[in-house]
């Protein structure tokens, strides 16, 4: 789904001082979503004049995020936008930047800092995605009648440390808590398909059995594929017969849209990187004196291909699962 990209009126931002200049630290490019995220910030400020973006890509360290923003305050930007690596470890180079009177606006992972050192956060509810995954994976072994002693599941967790990683892991252990899973193993795939292949594969050769496999982004679900594949098996919905089951989140690749739509994919927990718009909002806003919420949470939905759950409903809220197209 795409963000809601309402803002402030054009007229209403500042520009006699020149252009709004905001320095833009990214995690890396180690997925499909992440590419997605750098691009939707790259073309929502590309072609508009009031705005010069610089992007630093940290490469998945902490400790070029960190020289980044020192950089952005040095140059003395208007806006430093964040996507962090981690959550913690923020503190100090955050409380530079309020000293130099620059907004942070974090996106995608949080950042475990006090609250007045930022101003404010967009991104995803990484724990609803978890348990909206797992409702459905209930919903369905429900439905074909398998029992909750017959469920054996692998976590290929993300980055450790990044809000996803935290999030979808804690919605995965306590719906398996829940409902009476095994969770026989648990290892970073650190959101590459090459590292989740050869933690699959190690994964096969020593867990048995294994009939669920919960990818923490799709690029991993590649990787996984891959290791089951080579080492003879079948991925689907069919698990009482044999087939393991890959569910995942992004679903932002044309390839993630394929697997799910021919059951390689079981369900993935859309995770939505469309941020520039809701960034650019939140820049026009604050130039137009209106103060931002703190937390702002994107709207995600649900998709499978299979028609045999039509809904879920976590926290007595309802979901309906989407069709992959």
């Amino acid at each position: 789904m795409t963000p809601d990209a309402s803002s402030a009126a054009d007229s209403e931002v500042d520009t006699s001082k020149g252009k709004i200049v905001i320095g833009f630290s990214q995690v890396g490019a180690e997925s499909d979503w992440r590419k997605a995220h750098t691009l939707s910030m790259t073309e929502t400020f590309a072609g508009d004049s009031r705005y010069e973006l610089i992007i630093d890509d940290a490469q998945q360290k902490q400790s070029n995020q960190i020289t980044a923003i020192r950089t952005f305050i040095q140059q003395e930007v208007d806006y430093i936008v964040l996507a962090p690596v981690t959550e913690s470890g923020w503190d100090t180079v955050l409380g530079e930047a309020k000293e130099a009177n620059i907004p942070v606006i974090i996106v995608d992972r949080k950042v475990d800092a006090p609250q007045d050192l930022f101003t404010c956060w967009v991104g995803s509810d990484f724990y609803l995605e978890g348990c909206k995954v797992m409702e459905w994976l209930k919903s369905y072994c429900d439905a074909i009648g398998m029992e909750a002693s017959d469920i054996y599941i692998v976590d290929i967790q993300g980055t450790y440390g990044s809000s996803a990683q935290l999030g979808r892991t804690k919605g995965l252990v306590d719906t398996a808590d829940k409902y009476g899973w095994t969770i026989k193993a648990s290892e970073s795939g650190e959101y590459t398909q090459a590292k989740a292949r050869e933690v699959m594969a190690k994964m096969l050769r020593t867990y048995d059995p294994i009939n669920v496999v919960y990818c923490e982004n799709d690029n991993e679900a590649f990787g996984v594929i891959e290791a089951i594949e080579s080492a003879g098996g079948t991925v689907g919905n069919s698990i009482k017969y044999g087939q393991t089951m890959v569910l995942s989140f992004d679903g932002v690749s044309d390839q993630a849209k394929e697997y799910g739509r021919i059951g390689k994919i079981s369900c993935i927990g859309e995770c939505n990187p469309l941020h520039g718009p809701r960034v650019k909002r939140i820049i026009e806003n604050i130039e137009a004196g209106i103060e931002p919420e703190k937390y702002e949470y994107v709207d995600e939905a649900v998709f499978s291909a299979s028609t045999t759950v039509s809904h879920i409903t976590v926290d007595h809220r309802t979901y309906m699962i989407n069709e992959i197209n």
